[in-house]
């Protein structure tokens, strides 16, 4: 059984398990000065109070909504983060990344959207330490994404634009023009 029809399947069950959503944020040295990753989840899911382990990573409780990530037909998505800064660590990290760089307020930084069910999870988030369904392949499809624009600042929030990789200023999908005869077989019915 292939990983995402094991995900599939679980949500067809009567009772199916929660969806647990993680979130990373990867700087990159050449555009923020260093090569730092920070993983969170909302917690939301499964009253966790602290971290979750997910693939042997862990992911701290932050206060996170985040939404946008629905394909429309002929767009690509557009997904908004909205990062609590109650505790100022969101700010403490923009000082940080524009104190090493002009100004750049994590635009370019890797946004990576992890879902996966709560009976996969790593079984040390369990009280007795044992989880037989778990499974640190059986994931949704990773979404990944980069910041484009921090729209918003305040003490209260961190609000980031995100963008599809391809979606961003000055990048071209496809580099080469692509012709019949590049790919010859390609509207040829083969019967």
């Amino acid at each position: 059984m292939t990983v995402n029809s094991k995900i599939f399947s679980s949500l067809q069950d009567i009772n199916p398990s929660a969806i647990i959503e993680l979130f990373t944020l990867q700087l990159s040295t050449a555009l923020h000065g260093a090569n730092t990753i920070y993983r969170f989840h909302a917690g939301s899911n499964l009253d966790a109070n602290g971290k979750i382990v997910w693939a042997g990573n862990e992911y701290l409780r932050f206060p996170v909504q985040a939404s946008g990530f629905a394909f429309q037909k002929g767009q690509l998505p557009r997904p908004k983060l909205i990062i609590s800064n109650a505790t100022g660590l969101i700010s403490s990290i923009l000082l940080t990344v524009n104190e090493t760089t002009t100004g750049n307020d994590l635009t370019g930084a890797t946004v990576t959207r992890i879902r996966t069910l709560a009976k996969f999870i790593d079984a040390v988030n369990f009280a007795d330490g044992t989880n037989a369904t778990a499974d640190n392949t059986a994931e949704f499809p990773q979404e990944i994404y980069s910041i484009d624009r921090k729209a918003t600042e305040t003490r209260d929030i961190v609000e980031f634009e995100l963008a599809a990789p391809t979606d961003l200023a000055g990048v071209r999908i496809p580099g080469r023009q692509a012709t019949r005869s590049i790919f010859p077989a390609i509207g040829t019915f083969v019967g």
